[in-house]
């Protein structure tokens, strides 16, 4: 038979799964994941979130148990989100130092001091109101909102998180966050910036974990529309200005294309968040045996780092070190 050149043979790198393997452009690792974590206040608390299976409100008498296994299973980094019992118009409890992040900041680090904490640097969670900063005129007065995410960040750090992620999108937050933390003597500590966070509807279970539902209106005048792509590069590029050490893209799914376009922009981190409605899809849809929730989720990922993403914050953290694992 003669040789047919009119066409390549691409199979030839497909044959089995040794072949597939060795010339495999993208992998995953248990480095490359961040595991949130919803910390409560309060005793032997440990509430199972309706719409997010197998995820937890926990108090920090069951924390330990939490990171410990984290830990085991290779994670490197945890992101921590409030859960207070008080709530009050201006946020206290994200910035004193007995806030329960910060209570749960020192216990992690005193116990698995190697375990890198993330601390999600936000108001939402902690306001009675549910919005990201101080409402003056029934709107977000971003230049208020920022001296109290300020000292939000510096109370983290002194608690001893090793990253600080502000997520609220106040213009002008990663400034204001880098010259807080350099006066108090934090020069050392990255900040990871929410930069390119959407209005997303992908958000609901989330707020169900961390009751931070909007008491009225919406977060459109601060999060992005999610038609807007050139926006998401005015953004990032304006944090990176500011002294972002680390990019987040959030949600990651129906992003991907900004994903790619921010890794496009620069060389720092890229860091794509795999949200709690991209979490919950996944795990009703294998509860009910639609899909086969490992190849799918590992499908999911692998898509996130292909597009650029160098790490992913995601629920799925513990399942898929598992899988790699074994």
């Amino acid at each position: 038979m003669e040789t047919n050149n009119a066409f390549k043979r691409h199979r030839r790198l497909r044959v089995n799964p040794a072949m597939r393997a060795l010339v495999r452009e993208t992998v995953l690792t248990a480095n490359d994941f961040i595991y949130p974590i919803f910390v409560a206040e309060g005793e032997n608390v440990k509430n199972e979130i309706s719409s997010m299976p197998g995820i937890f409100q926990l108090s920090l008498d069951n924390l330990t148990e939490e990171v410990k296994e984290v830990q085991k299973l290779g994670i490197k980094a945890v992101i921590l989100f409030g859960v207070p019992h008080a709530k009050d118009e201006h946020g206290t409890g994200a910035f004193i130092d007995e806030g329960i992040v910060q209570q749960a900041t020192r216990l992690i680090k005193q116990t698995f001091p190697e375990m890198l904490v993330v601390a999600d640097t936000c108001l939402c969670e902690y306001t009675s109101h549910g919005h990201c900063g101080v409402i003056e005129n029934n709107d977000v007065d971003n230049d208020a909102s920022l001296k109290l995410l300020a000292d939000t960040a510096v109370s983290q750090a002194k608690a001893g998180a090793d990253i600080i992620a502000p997520s609220n999108m106040m213009d002008g937050f990663v400034t204001v966050i880098r010259v807080a933390l350099d006066e108090a003597g934090f020069t050392h500590i990255p900040i990871m910036s929410y930069a390119v966070k959407y209005s997303s509807a992908f958000y609901g279970p989330f707020r169900d974990a961390a009751n931070s539902t909007p008491q009225f209106g919406d977060r459109k005048t601060y999060q992005m529309d999610p038609a807007n792509r050139l926006e998401a590069l005015r953004e990032a590029n304006t944090d990176l200005d500011e002294g972002a050490d680390f990019l987040i893209v959030k949600p990651a799914l129906s992003y991907l294309d900004i994903i790619r376009d921010v890794r496009n922009l620069s060389n720092t981190p890229v860091v794509a968040y795999n949200v709690s409605g991209e979490y919950s899809m996944i795990k009703a849809a294998a509860l009910n045996g639609w899909i086969d929730e490992k190849a799918v989720v590992l499908e999911k990922l692998i898509s996130m780092k292909r597009a650029g993403a160098d790490l992913i914050i995601t629920y799925f953290a513990k399942d898929v070190a598992r899988w790699l694992n074994n």
